[in-house]
């Protein structure tokens, strides 16, 4: 398997297909000028050392420093890696998508391009139902197996009358920009998508979560894949920190009871406790026990 950070840097755009006909290809990162075994990662402890002068230290110091930039929200340095993806999902998707901001996207326009007949279909076993506990989104696939069939045999039949009737107006002379208004909002669209990885572990954090559609959950774990390799110390951190990943954040309330179930746990009423972290890490290891002192 050719290595991705020679896919990128090279002529082969690494890719995950996605959903029926969907797709993610990370077309391009930055930085490319790296030393030799460097990752992108690079110009994370380049910019975090810039008052230090050029150059990076070993392996070990230069994980430390990303853990520490991140597990103290220090995000500035993170933007300077950069990537740029080539997305193609249905109309839904990039509207909930495109409400993360923070990026740079130019899409594909039905001004000046026919659109192609190409709609996401889900399987009959992908057909979900509406959850009674939250009005924004499904919960669970839908009981009624005809039920689900069903749905999917008059989504099929919809888009494709739906297409008919676009090349017809087309074919009649009414404009593009208009005549896109006869096609469902499960037409696949695409778009270059580009964001710094301060911004994308952002993205990733809430569409990742299993809360999130599926429909786009998808793509943001094919995101994930494509970028890992490019900044693994980053990502590793990501899933150790992140509330939504493996982390638990406690609020100064929550602390306090924590300290009360301590001590009743215990049976007494102050502990006095040291057990390392062993995290491989000096300095996150000292942060570890100065927790568990306030925790006494």
């Amino acid at each position: 398997m050719i290595d991705i950070i020679q896919k990128v840097h090279g002529t082969i755009s690494p890719s995950e297909a996605v959903l029926d006909h969907g797709e993610v290809r990370l077309v391009d990162c930055m930085p490319r000028l790296c030393p030799e075994d460097q990752t992108c990662e690079f110009a994370v402890v380049q910019s975090a050392r810039v008052s230090y002068g050029d150059g990076t230290k070993t392996v070990n110091e230069d994980r430390g420093l990303i853990r520490y930039l991140l597990r103290h929200m220090h995000t500035t340095p993170f933007e300077m890696m950069e990537f740029k993806f080539h997305c193609k999902m249905p109309i839904f998707v990039a509207r909930q998508w495109i409400r993360t901001r923070t990026a740079n996207v130019n899409e594909m326009s039905g001004r000046y391009s026919i659109l192609p007949n190409e709609f996401y279909i889900p399987t009959p076993d992908g057909v979900r139902k509406q959850s009674t506990r939250n009005k924004q989104c499904s919960d669970g696939q839908i009981d009624d197996e005809t039920d689900s069939a069903s749905f999917v045999s008059k989504l099929e039949e919809i888009c494709a009358n739906a297409y008919s009737e676009y090349e017809k107006a087309l074919e009649a002379g009414v404009g593009r920009e208009q005549a896109r208004m006869l096609l469902p909002q499960n037409l696949y669209t695409d778009w270059f998508w580009k964001i710094d990885a301060h911004n994308l572990l952002h993205f990733l954090k809430l569409r990742c979560d299993a809360h999130a559609q599926y429909e786009i959950r998808v793509y943001a774990e094919a995101m994930l894949k494509l970028v890992t390799p490019l900044m693994p110390y980053t990502i590793e951190a990501w899933n150790d920190y992140d509330p939504y990943r493996g982390a638990v954040k406690y609020s100064r309330l929550e602390n306090e009871k924590l300290k009360e179930c301590i001590a009743k746990l215990k049976g007494i009423e102050e502990l006095d406790f040291k057990i390392p972290l062993n995290s491989g890490n000096k300095r996150e290891d000292e942060e570890w026990m100065i927790k568990l002192d306030r925790l006494n």
